[in-house]
């Protein structure tokens, strides 16, 4: 008896052995997958991003599935965004010179020959105007994406994807100025930024700095603020961000928060503190905000007897611009600076921007509300 529970007490360890064992050899072999992924993943990035300078479709090309109808959708959203980049740039007088890909992957499951994949992208885009010897400039922008890779017999191949583009626009439909006359912004455009008794300018701008997540150039890690709930995912988080930028009481620009307009630290924040409209009518209701002029994009950069610049002119860091479509407010972004020929910057959360030109990836039906914040 005690010979036959010491064979199955042996048999018992065996097969814990031979079970970690198996285990560890798939641990093994996911580990490579992985690796294989990743480098993957790192060289498709890198190709897009020089996609959107050089124009190259033919290495790219190789990294899809062709003939597979998500697969060469995929490919075709990359250069319909590398065309409207291009185009706009023209458009602008601009020219870009340079552009840089970080990617994080944040999860990889594999199912077969399939590889599903959650990453982020941190995407530095740097440019030039084609009439001024002033040195290049460089904005940031961030995005979520979902991908399914296949495994082919050469390796891994993009089989479908899907991530928020704020560069996916039709580049026939891009805003130009009434006349196609060179855009009225002042070179050098450095306002003072007054010290108002209810509004701190440049903590508001130092906020939105660091809190605009996973764009280049962002601090905090590419991390928001943890002390808010993320509302990416219940419809878009640009509305709470531009409200913490002016409303948070210890980093931000410390508006007081009203009873309508407020965040309840620990749970959420109210209709006015994250819907677009809500909050765009708190503004002017409560006085909060004034509008400067609203208008599709030949308007507000018109030149006018009231506006010798244009109407965007008028804007000072810690400002906001407000994003109508379809008669709805869409969009909030934080105004946080100018590049060199004056062209007003922009923060915002979904997608993620730092410093990026304020109409970039926005049509000629878009509406903009260009709203002062009273100090």
């Amino acid at each position: 008896m005690l010979k036959y529970r010491f064979q199955k007490g042996l048999i018992v360890v065996l097969l814990v052995c031979i079970s970690f064992a198996i285990e560890r050899g798939k641990v093994a072999a996911n580990s490579g997958e992985e690796h294989n992924v990743a480098s993957f993943l790192n060289e498709l990035y890198a190709l897009r991003a020089n996609l959107l300078i050089h124009q190259d479709q033919v290495q790219i090309k190789q990294h899809y599935v062709s003939g597979h109808k998500t697969s060469d959708y995929a490919l075709r959203q990359e250069f319909k965004r590398a065309e409207y980049l291009q185009a706009w740039a023209e458009k602008r007088g601009i020219r870009f010179i340079d552009a840089k890909s970080n990617i994080r992957i944040v999860r990889v499951k594999f199912e077969g020959d399939l590889a599903r994949i959650s990453l982020v992208q941190s995407l530095k885009l740097s440019y030039a105007y084609a009439q001024s010897n002033a040195p290049a400039q460089s904005f940031g922008i961030g995005t979520r994406h979902a991908l399914t890779l296949k495994k082919g017999s050469h390796g891994w191949l993009l089989y479908k994807e899907w991530y928020l583009d704020p560069l996916e626009e039709n580049p026939n439909l891009i805003s130009v100025t009434s006349d196609g006359a060179k855009l009225p912004f002042v070179p050098n455009h450095h306002p003072d930024m007054p010290s108002g008794n209810k509004y701190n300018r440049k903590r508001a701008i130092a906020y939105a700095n660091k809190y605009a997540g996973i764009a280049w150039g962002a601090g905090n890690r590419h991390r928001y603020n943890r002390s808010y709930k993320d509302y990416t995912g219940n419809g878009g988080d640009c509305t709470n961000f531009a409200s913490q930028v002016i409303g948070d009481p210890k980093e931000g620009g410390g508006l007081p928060m009203t009873r309508e307009w407020r965040y309840h630290f620990g749970k959420e924040g109210s209709e006015s503190w994250i819907r677009t409209d809500s909050f765009h009518q708190f503004l002017i209701r409560s006085g909060y905000g004034k509008m400067i002029a609203r208008g599709a994009f030949r308007d507000i950069v018109r030149p006018t007897a009231k506006f010798p610049h244009g109407a965007v002119s008028k804007l000072l860091p810690g400002d906001l611009i407000a994003f109508v479509m379809h008669g709805d407010v869409d969009h909030f972004s934080v105004v946080v600076g100018f590049d060199h020929q004056g062209y007003p910057l922009v923060n915002s959360h979904t997608a993620d921007r730092y410093r990026a030109p304020f109409d970039l990836g926005w049509d000629k039906y878009t509406e903009y509300l260009l709203i002062h914040i009273q100090d």
